[in-house]
Order: structure tokens, then C-alpha cells, then sequence
């Protein structure tokens, strides 16, 4: 008999357990569609707020804007992913990234640039100047 007691209240806690579960997966549907019809309501009024001003475009209805909304959703992603594979394309382009590392500078020669410019970079840049006033002005006799 307490064998039996103890089995249905374990068999309980089963179908309690399931019922919640089942509660908070249907109330997830529920507010993501809410908040999926929400999204939707504010790009239309978005919509109709700015475009027909900036661009001179009609007005759009409900429908119309959702049809936009799952456009834009189609042309540009629907972002996040799963965490796995955004992980994993982010090592990737890291590991690309340090493919091109021969070919980049070394950034530690920088901290030398306001030095340089002090010293001889206003002197070297005036003369670049008149080397190309003078370059100009030999071509433009020459035409």
C-alpha cells in the first residue's frame, strides 16, 4: 500500500511537472505572437509617420506592413542564431583575421608619428606642397 502512495505521488509530480511546462511553452507562444503583432503595429505606425513626409510615399495598412516586416526579415536575416554556430563562425573569422597578420603593419611604430611630425613632417609636407605647385604650374604652360 505505501508502495503504491509513493508511486502516485511520484506519477504526480510527473504530470504536475508536465502541466507546467506545457503552461509556460503555450504562454511563450502566446506572448511571442504578441509581441511579434506589436512589432508589427509600431512599423506601421513608423511607417506612416515618416516615410510620407521624407519620401513622399503612401500610407500602409496592417497587412501592408507585416508584408514589409517579413520582407525586411527575408532580405536582411532574422539575427541571433544558435549559439554553437555563431560561436564557431566567430573563431573562424578570428582565425582568418590572423591569416593577414604578415601583411599588416606593426602599430608600436605609431607611437613615434607626433615626434616625426614635429621634427620634420610640417618641413616635408610644405615641401610637398610646392613640389606640386610646381608640377602644376610646368604642366599647365605646357598645355
Amino acid at each position: 500500500m505505501e508502495h503504491k502512495r509513493e508511486f502516485e505521488k511520484v506519477v504526480e509530480k510527473k504530470v504536475e511537472n508536465t502541466v507546467k511546462k506545457v503552461v509556460k511553452v503555450i504562454a511563450m507562444v502566446i506572448l511571442g505572437v504578441l509581441i511579434f503583432l506589436l512589432a508589427n503595429y509600431l512599423l506601421m505606425r513608423l511607417w506612416n509617420w515618416l516615410m510620407p513626409d521624407l519620401f513622399g510615399v503612401g500610407t500602409v495598412t496592417y497587412w501592408q506592413a507585416l508584408g514589409v516586416f517579413v520582407l525586411a526579415k527575408l532580405l536582411f536575416g532574422f539575427g541571433g542564431g544558435s549559439g554553437s554556430k555563431s560561436n564557431s563562425s566567430h573563431k573562424k573569422k578570428l582565425k582568418s583575421s590572423n591569416n593577414c597578420r604578415p601583411w599588416r603593419r606593426d602599430f608600436d611604430e605609431w607611437k613615434h608619428y607626433d615626434q616625426f611630425w614635429q621634427e620634420e613632417g610640417e618641413e616635408a609636407f610644405k615641401a610637398y606642397v610646392e613640389k606640386i605647385k610646381n608640377h602644376n604650374h610646368d604642366t599647365s604652360e605646357e598645355n
